[in-house]
């Protein structure tokens, strides 16, 4: 994953940066080791002192690819179903599943949006979507919302950071990447908590 995350951080002012981060985003709607929000992150963090690339753009970007590998996702779902979920066989992945089914039913919209920042969740969400026959109609502009705030929300953090330590850009990565990874995980602790608050009541 580092090595990725390297291998953009030093193509940023090449013109191949933002196809490289359309496909690294695209890989990451079904490979969550695939590292989309620290290259989003790191990017931005070194647009506010190198200029390139530009931020509007790395936005535009970085949501089309998200709604595309969101709805690609939705679309196995949708053709491999019930087979598919049944052969995941970790545990942490199978709860993961179960909320996404229960959660789906009961509020769609904040379901999908919370799951753009949860790496696990993002998937299951997407693929029961489309296994539980969850209309296309309804999920496609829930996802395309969902994926530009999470264009944004991350692209704004990287700024954030790259103009708060311009003077040491290789500092304003590094934390920025540490915070948007710690924020992730603190949802996905938040959703559990909470997930197990329910089941205890």
């Amino acid at each position: 994953m580092e090595e990725i995350t390297q291998w953009v951080i030093d193509a940023s002012g090449s013109p191949w940066v933002l196809p490289i981060v359309a496909v690294l985003t695209i890989l990451d709607a079904f490979l969550v080791i695939v590292p989309s929000e620290t290259a989003v992150v790191a990017l931005a963090t070194l647009s506010i002192s190198s200029g390139t690339p530009n931020l509007a753009l790395l936005i535009v970007v970085a949501a089309l690819a998200a709604m595309i590998g969101d709805s690609l996702t939705y679309a196995l779902g949708r053709k491999l179903g019930a087979p598919l979920l049944a052969r995941i066989r970790s545990p942490r992945v199978q709860s993961v599943f179960a909320w996404a089914r229960t959660a789906l039913d009961r509020r769609a919209a904040l379901v999908i949006f919370i799951a753009r920042y949860i790496p696990y969740g993002r998937v299951a969400v997407n693929l029961v979507a489309g296994a539980t026959g969850f209309g296309y109609r309804r999920f496609l502009p829930l996802s395309a919302l969902a994926c530009l705030a999470w264009a944004v929300y991350n692209v704004a953090l990287g700024a954030t950071f790259g103009a708060w330590l311009g003077d040491n850009p290789v500092l304003a990565v590094v934390v920025s990447v540490v915070v948007a990874v710690a924020i992730g995980l603190i949802i996905d602790a938040i959703r559990v908590r909470r997930e197990r608050r329910q089941t205890a009541e």
